[in-house]
């Protein structure tokens, strides 16, 4: 391996002595051999700097440690400023990444030169290694990425890999203690494409460090301030109701939310809402965020059903949205049969 190595794997490290060796073992097992793995021990109070320190004998590894504790997005900066490879790929200290994980994102980066980013599918497991049934395997095409931004943050930050001169020029931004990776995404996919392997390529780690009801409430607070900027962008007027509820409509299966009548009518008419300032002002693709608003109906009015049965399946059907649910399915039956993704904007 040269002096200046393909790729730079960053993994930030604060108290994750249980985990991070995990980590770390599973990147110097990768299939792809040219890369450098940076790790960067942000002040941690428990034995994490002992366990980096046992792999400083491998010539890849490099540890820096922070004099003082700075936080998630100061210290990714920090990564960007020192990494020497091409491309830089992130990885949590308490999550592990698939033997071929850099060999697939490096090869896809080198095909498709005006891609600036790109994930992959992420498996889950408890804080002992155990496998959750909570996988995400839709296809989704880079227009339809770009389109989900508007909603909520639509790459897994521990499984992408980036240009590195486009991270140094849009860096973390420092004020977003969380959200910090949905706040970069939306500013890099202004000018540029964001892409997502449809393949499973990295087992995030759920546990109680990265847990908890304050998190939460933190996160929803910026995942909405986030959401707001755009619509302002956009020139959608909107409420305080209408942020609430545009929140809510992503994570319906998650949050076990059952639309009643009057929200089912809001998401009718805020959907179409922003599919028609989107056609006016083109800022993402029209046919993949049709496709995507009609993901939402469709997802909405199932929810629905189960408290206003088939009356919300006729809403459904008399809305124009239905197109674009349709137009999602086809695409998506259409991965899974041929298992060729269509790599459109």
């Amino acid at each position: 391996m040269g002096t200046s190595p393909r790729v730079t794997v960053l993994i930030p490290v604060y108290n994750r002595e249980r985990y991070v060796a995990t980590a770390i073992e599973s990147i110097l097992a990768q299939s792809f051999i040219d890369f450098e793995l940076l790790l960067i021990d942000d002040a941690s109070t428990d034995g994490s700097v002992e366990i980096l320190r046992t792999y400083t004998t491998d010539s890849r590894v490099r540890l820096v440690c922070n004099e003082q504790n700075l936080g998630i997005p100061r210290t990714r900066n920090r990564g960007i400023d020192l990494a020497r490879g091409e491309y830089i790929a992130m990885l949590d200290s308490d999550d592990w990444a698939y033997p071929r994980r850099l060999e697939k994102q490096v090869a896809f980066l080198d095909r498709h030169k005006d891609f600036a980013v790109v994930g992959a599918w992420a498996t889950e497991m408890d804080e002992n290694g155990r496998s959750l049934s909570r996988d995400k395997r839709r296809f989704v095409s880079p227009g339809e990425l770009q389109s989900r931004l508007l909603f909520r943050c639509s790459l897994c930050n521990s499984s992408i890999m980036a240009r590195t001169a486009v991270l140094r020029e849009y860096r973390y931004r420092e004020q977003y203690a969380v959200c910090e990776d949905f706040d970069l995404f939306v500013r890099v996919a202004k000018n540029s494409k964001l892409g997502n392997l449809p393949e499973t390529l990295v087992h995030r780690r759920t546990h109680a460090g990265n847990l908890g009801r304050e998190k939460a409430q933190l996160m929803k607070a910026k995942n909405q301030e986030i959401a707001s900027a755009q619509l302002t962008e956009l020139g959608v007027t909107f409420t305080v109701t209408d942020l609430e509820r545009h929140f809510v409509l992503p994570r319906m299966t998650k949050l076990q939310f059952a639309p009643d009548r009057e929200y089912l009518e809001w998401a009718d008419a805020w959907l179409q809402k922003l599919q028609k300032v989107n056609r006016r002002v083109l800022r993402y693709p029209t046919e993949a965020f049709a496709r995507l608003v009609g993901q939402l109906w469709v997802t909405a009015c199932w929810r629905a059903s189960g408290g206003m049965g088939w009356a919300a399946w006729k809403h459904f059907w008399r809305s124009p949205l239905s197109r674009g649910a349709l137009a999602s399915l086809k695409q998506n039956l259409f991965f899974f049969v041929f298992r060729r993704p269509l790599w459109e904007t």
